[in-house]
């Protein structure tokens, strides 16, 4: 049985899922990760692979997370295809019927969302064409747009050059720096109550017509010269006229003079008011509320751009390690608390564990960034680590367990501790220790577990240093509950280094 997935179902899920931002029963976060990707694949960086979404990488994401930003309502807005206006383009215009029996004349899209209908001008102002001066003389397929739209009328405005051009809204200072990109610019945030755009909005008619088509005239025979007022529009609706322009007897122009109300299909009349036959028209419908009313609707707004800056200000809650790479992003909803069923809702979160160190190279050895460290934790067990990132002044240590450490490698070499992957203890059993083994840049430095050490900061020389995560006995366990929640979203990308004075804008395009 033929079917289809409509286009309007898109919408809606971008629409649910930027409701859904906003409310207290989801949390959303973006999450970087994979701090090791050319252990994974050496040409990582110049041959990035594509990720793989089954439930094996589903936990070797989780177990390769560092860190995670809780998204606000404020870092989402719908986005649509960045289209700008260039002098001498042939845009489309606005139609209700673009399928895959009536394609647009200049792109052969078989849906409207997909041609060129709207632009952003050079003030972020974006604009819809409703008229692109299509008529029989150019096949249908309009002409070149030679003047920018530049005007705010709550009307369509018919520039010199043929074109009509609808103002739709004026993209903010503050959008354009979170959410403009190379291929998308925003649509505002909830359309129908937000008041900057309430004239706009406000302005719609329900089933006005804006444009009338002539499409053939090939056949065409009028006993008629010169304008043709009040032709009536006849539909559904009411009110509709036209004026129609003849020369030689054949339509060459028509003017909307009264686009009327409630047309969900229309016929322009003119055999009523004028003797003769065979011309053919085509009335555009607008869309349901009319132009204006919804734009997301309008627009086809099915992507969402998810904004999230990672920067290194919060000396509260340092959550982003430094002196590291990540290689990958993405998006997990509804994660939950470490050892808990709860919903994670903190603004940041680790992903990765800790370890208070003791000792006397505490504060002089050159730790080995991705560098090993391992613990004997009784008789024929060693915990084993990777580096994420050392402070000799807190001698706080982050690291991440990488199933690498206790599988088979691809050409067969057993793991040095075994097929356990056992974790780090401040309580050791027989034949263990409380000593850490830390790679360093020149070899390696026995360390301690500072045990007796439990709270989240510490003072040095007077000043409070906060670790970003809870120490009890001197271990920090993960803030992000592994494998809870749902990753929607993964990207995996060259990697990038973490310097203490540097941000990273994340953007992320979420197509439904």
């Amino acid at each position: 049985m033929p079917a289809i997935i409509t286009d309007q179902i898109r919408v809606l899920n971008a629409s649910n899922f930027v409701s859904g931002i906003s409310t207290t029963d989801s949390s959303y976060y973006v999450f970087i990760g994979l701090p090791n990707a050319t252990d994974v694949e050496a040409d990582w960086n110049t041959n990035t692979p594509a990720p793989i979404d089954n439930f094996d990488d589903h936990d070797d994401i989780y177990d390769t997370l560092i860190s995670a930003k809780k998204i606000a309502a404020a870092d989402t807005l719908r986005v649509i295809r960045k289209i700008s206006w260039i002098t001498g383009t042939i845009y489309e215009m606005y139609r209700h019927d673009y399928d895959i029996n009536n394609p647009s004349p200049q792109t052969n899209s078989s849906s409207l969302y997909q041609t060129n209908y709207h632009v952003m001008n050079s003030d972020f102002r974006v604009y819809e064409c409703i008229s692109n001066g299509a008529d029989p003389s150019n096949s249908g397929k309009g002409i070149a747009s030679l003047e920018e739209p530049t005007h705010t009328d709550l009307q369509p405005r018919l520039e010199s050059d043929g074109y009509v051009w609808k103002y739709l809204y004026t993209i903010k200072p503050g959008d354009i720096v979170k959410f403009d990109s190379v291929e998308y610019i925003p649509v505002p945030s909830n359309w129908s109550s937000n008041t900057d755009v309430s004239d706009v909005r406000d302005a719609a008619v329900e089933g006005k017509i804006e444009t009338v088509v002539i499409k053939d005239t090939t056949n065409a025979s009028y006993q008629f010269s010169g304008t043709k007022n009040s032709v009536p529009i006849r539909g559904d609706g009411q009110d509709g006229e036209a004026s129609v322009t003849f020369v030689n007897g054949k339509p060459t122009a028509v003017q909307v003079t009264n686009g009327g109300t409630g047309y969900t299909f229309a016929t322009l009349d003119l055999d009523s008011v004028v003797t003769g036959s065979n011309a053919v028209f085509d009335v555009i419908i607008p869309p349901p509320g009319g132009h204006g009313a919804n734009i997301y609707r309008e627009l086809g707004a099915s992507k969402v751009l998810i904004y999230s800056r990672i920067e290194n200000s919060d000396t509260t809650n340092p959550d982003f390690p430094t002196g590291n790479q990540f290689a990958r992003i993405g998006v997990i909803k509804n994660p939950e608390v470490h050892g808990t069923t709860n919903l994670l809702t903190a603004a940041s979160a680790s992903g990765v564990y800790g370890i208070r160190l003791a000792g006397a190279a505490t504060s002089t050895m050159s730790v080995a960034v991705d560098g090993e460290i391992t613990q004997t934790i009784g008789i024929g067990s060693t915990a084993i680590g990777k580096i994420i990132s050392y402070d000799p002044v807190t001698k706080f240590l982050r690291y991440w367990q990488d199933r690498d450490l206790a599988t088979k490698s691809a050409t067969g070499q057993i793991p040095t501790y075994g097929y356990r992957l056992n974790k780090f203890t401040s309580t050791p059993g027989t034949g263990g220790s409380v000593n850490i083994v830390v790679t360093t840049t020149t070899g390696t430095e026995t360390v301690g577990i500072e045990t007796t050490f439990t709270g989240v900061s510490t003072s040095v020389n007077s000043k409070t240093y906060y670790f970003g995560q809870s120490i009890t006995d001197g271990l920090a366990s993960p803030e992000i509950k592994k494998y809870s929640g749902d990753i929607i979203y993964v990207d995996n990308r060259p990697e990038v280094t973490r310097a203490s004075n540097q941000r990273e804008d994340i953007k992320i395009v979420l197509e439904f």
